[in-house]
């Protein structure tokens, strides 16, 4: 038996971080691209993606592993 090939974007120095702003408060909250929620700082509330985080959004390496063609109809194009 083989090992199974690992994703190339396991690799957490590929992780992005952006802003999403808090539906409660309105504060700038900190978000890392592979997460789905979080707590708001200021109002304790939890903070949460419009739509679930995917590797396409943030990994270099999203379109060898899913396929060009795959990755397209993912990305929108």
């Amino acid at each position: 038996m083989g090992i199974a090939p690992e994703c190339p974007g396991q690799d957490r120095r590929n992780i992005k971080v952006e802003n999403i702003t808090c539906s409660h408060c309105g504060y700038q909250v900190e978000m890392f691209s592979d997460e789905m929620n979080v707590r708001c700082p200021m109002c304790k509330e939890q903070v949460c993606r419009q739509r679930l985080p995917s590797c396409v959004d943030w990994c270099a390496h999203a379109r060898e592993c899913v396929g060009e063609q795959r990755w397209k109809q993912l990305k929108g194009g």
